[in-house]
């Protein structure tokens, strides 16, 4: 939700930002035991000619984890102070083996969303790497994204994004894209013959609907079909070795909102879903450390990982239902996750339902549920439409002509949500019929409207009943300010269907959405039980998509939705009008059109980010000093934080792609080697960047490592933590260091271990 997000954007110091922009022009936990397959051999009945052509691979995209704004919460305040967990690119191809052309590659970013300047950069990238990647095109590839709302931001295309962050910064962008192509690279070069296995089951806790009142507007018999107000079954697409029988990835759709982590946080993490990929990946890394576990997102629109429900922090009493306020503000309503009595900016509820995530994965991959996807088409379209003014048939009722409208975000939009309650006297479900809304009388609000675009009376009424704040769609000044343009892309593997919405759908758009995909591709692929799942947000960043009935309510998705009341209608009716490209034979269908060209920023986007200037390590001290240690006095036990503080530079100036900013090491006695046993991609071990002096360039570091309960503690051992940085010279040199603390001693007692002593 770029949102709570964007809501945000217009908070107490967003919208100053935004006017003063355009004038200046989460202890560890670690699976013991790898999944398996059902057996450990290939079953009788496959054989070579059952295979796919399968890939994955992963790379890191950390970028910025200090002096830059996180992308998501858009709260001004909220900028990088460290890291917690390395953030990746994971990426999966099928292929065909007899039809090299025939084959998707579908990538899931530990970021808020996919983006359209992200995916120019990746096919760019992809040209300049040869034939032999030709393949790989505007046509096959899906970027989505997590949806995590603790990742640097100023990557993305268009300027509404961007005001929060101060503009584009174009190394965060940099270690986007550059992760992004190398993920596809390794998964490229180890392409093998393997097996396609689907299954699905049922999750629990994991996710909540944060605006039942909006849910509640759908049709009484549609929610009488369904159990739950949120999507509750997680879809799992398994890879296994067609010669060894072993599994290497996972990829798995559910949805739930990347806001475990509230926004008081600023560490750097890929937040519940980034934590779901590293427990699976770990608890295969003793069987095949290359194993690659994707967590992507579905129709995330309306859910939560808050699952205790929304309370007022002064009363501790429920939110009012209908717009989530207390006492008639959203500021102090507050979704709570699983460990919210923690104050802990939402660290241990992240693990938490992350932890959920990757257990229910596991249960399923190991559950008769899963079923062999034979042999069969690989194939996938991709086209863009301009929605500022497309009109068409319903999906839903073909008697009735409907018309989307030109981009816009009302006044439920700057009211936020539970996850991140927005500012002022904005609430959301203001409609244009709430004449009690304090922020329709505002005259600063209508004011500000007009600034950004005063809306015509024709864009007014096609968006009503929405109250428009912003008429972003027709702000292009000094570049647009929102998509217009949108990607339209869907993807098969036999009898799975991947919709790849650029959206967030909520769980009835997603719901409808499906069914009707489904229907259709019964129909015209004469599949008997074709299975449909939703990915994104993907491709670019369209903001919501609500069903009308939930737009009429305009809570936050649906004043988020910004093609008006009919946008979800629109969506669905150019995926059917396209589905039949996913067939076997495209020979007696029109050549497909790519549709009218999006606007690329990267080179013409603003930034007003401040570079790094130089580094000092301050009067009589060295870069990467230990300036305090833990020390051998005592053993410490899992469940105490082990801190190190350091002479610092500023990480921007080396992201460490593939490497580390924090280590662990572990004293091997048998040959006298320091081990390396945690890096900063492992959620225990924490990383701080601290500036001391803006003047000098002075600079601290803190790094804590929360010993976990794990195989590897063992009996009394001797550890350090390690430091790694890079400085930057008043010339513009950087040069890297490294910092050692003192050794200690970790373990289950206190009985002293020779072996582990120093020699």
């Amino acid at each position: 939700m770029l949102g709570n997000t964007y809501g945000r954007a217009f908070g107490a110091l967003g919208l100053v930002a935004t006017f003063l922009l355009l004038l200046l022009p989460w202890t560890a936990y670690y699976a013991s035991t790898p999944v398996t397959m059902r057996g450990n051999g290939i079953p009788e009945w496959k054989t070579a000619e059952d295979a796919y052509l399968l890939g994955v691979g992963r790379a890191d995209i950390t970028g910025p984890v200090v002096e830059i704004n996180m992308m998501g919460y858009a709260d001004t305040s909220q900028s990088g102070t460290g890291l917690r967990q390395r953030i990746y690119c994971r990426a999966f191809i099928i292929g065909h083996p007899e039809h090299a052309e025939d084959r998707i590659v579908y990538l899931v970013l530990d970021t808020q969303s996919g983006d359209t300047a992200i995916r120019y950069g990746i096919l760019e990238r992809l040209k300049e790497l040869g034939p032999e990647y030709a393949l790989y095109n505007e046509q096959n590839i899906a970027v989505t994204g997590t949806h995590s709302h603790s990742g640097p931001g100023a990557w993305l295309n268009y300027l509404l994004p961007q005001i929060t962050s101060r503009g584009f910064d174009k190394h965060s962008y940099g270690a986007i894209v550059t992760g992004s192509v190398l993920a596809i690279q390794r998964a490229h070069q180890n392409l093998k013959p393997g097996y396609l296995h689907l299954g699905h089951g049922l999750t629990s806790g994991i996710s909540a609907n944060r605006s039942p009142y909006a849910y509640l507007a759908n049709p009484d018999a549609e929610r009488a079909r369904y159990e739950t107000d949120t999507d509750v079954d997680m879809t799992v697409l398994s890879f296994e070795d067609a010669e060894s029988g072993d599994l290497f990835g996972a990829l798995t759709w559910l949805p739930v909102h990347g806001t475990s982590l509230y926004q008081n946080n600023t560490l750097i993490t890929g937040d519940n879903k980034g934590v779901a990929a590293y427990l699976f990946e770990e608890s295969m890394r003793s069987t095949n450390p290359d194993f690659v576990a994707g967590f992507s997102q579905s129709n995330v629109g309306d859910t939560s990982p808050n699952v205790l429900g929304a309370f007022c922090e002064d009363t501790g009493l429920a939110c009012r239902f209908n717009d989530s306020t207390c006492d008639g503000r959203t500021q102090g309503c507050h979704g709570r996750g699983p460990f919210f009595q923690f104050q802990d900016q939402g660290t241990r509820s992240c693990f938490e339902i992350g932890k959920r995530q990757f257990e229910a994965a596991k249960a399923i991959l190991a559950s008769p549920s899963m079923k062999q996807i034979e042999l069969s088409s690989v194939s996938s379209y991709h086209i863009f439409a301009n929605l500022s003014s497309y009109s068409f048939l319903s999906p839903f009722n073909q008697s009735r002509i409907l018309q989307t409208c030109s981009a816009a975000l009302g006044y439920g939009f700057a009211g936020g949500t539970t996850d991140g309650p927005g500012a002022f006297d904005f609430r959301q479900g203001t409609n244009d019929t709430d004449d009690d809304s304090p922020a329709l009388k505002n005259p600063l609000w209508k004011a500000a409207r007009g600034f950004v675009h005063p809306p015509s009376d024709e864009q007014i009424a096609c968006q009503r009943p929405k109250p428009i704040l912003l008429d972003v769609g027709a702000a292009t000044s000094p570049y647009p300010w929102t998509p217009n343009i949108v990607d339209i892309q869907g993807m098969r593997i036999g009898p799975l269907f991947i919709i790849v919405a650029p959206g967030e759908a909520t769980t009835m758009s997603g719901r409808r959405w499906r069914e009707v995909v489904a229907e259709a591709a019964k129909n015209t692929f004469h599949i008997d039980e074709p299975i449909v799942v939703l990915g994104g947000p993907a491709n670019t960043y369209a903001h919501y998509i609500a069903t009308e009935e939930e737009y009429s309510i305009q809570r936050y998705e649906g004043a988020s939705t910004l093609y008006g009341p009919h946008t979800l209608e629109a969506y669905v009716n150019l995926t059917l009008t396209y589905l039949p490209y996913l067939g076997d034979s495209k020979s007696q269908l029109p050549s497909l059109v790519p549709g009218p060209q999006p606007p690329i920023n990267i080179n013409n986007s603003l930034s007003f980010i401040t570079p790094v200037v130089v580094d000092s390590p301050g009067f009589f001290q060295d870069f990467g000093k230990a300036l305090s240690s833990p020390g051998p006095s005592k053993t410490h036990v899992p469940g105490e934080v082990i801190s190190a503080r350091f002479v610092g530079a500023n990480p921007r100036n080396n992201f460490r792609l593939e490497g580390t900013f924090a280590a662990v090491e572990r004293y091997d006695s048998g040959t006298g080697a320091w081990v390396q046993v945690r890096s900063d991609r492992d959620w225990s071990l924490v990383y701080h960047w601290e500036r001391k002096s803006t003047v000098l360039g002075t600079s601290e570091v803190q790094i804590d490592w929360e010993i976990e309960s794990g195989s590897d503690i063992g009996s009394r051992q001797l550890y350090r933590i390690k430091y790694y940085g890079d400085s930057k010279s008043l010339t513009g040199t950087i040069t890297p260091f490294e910092g050692t603390s003192g050794t200690f001693y970790v373990g289950h007692g206190d009985s002293q271990n020779e072996d582990t002593e120093l020699v």
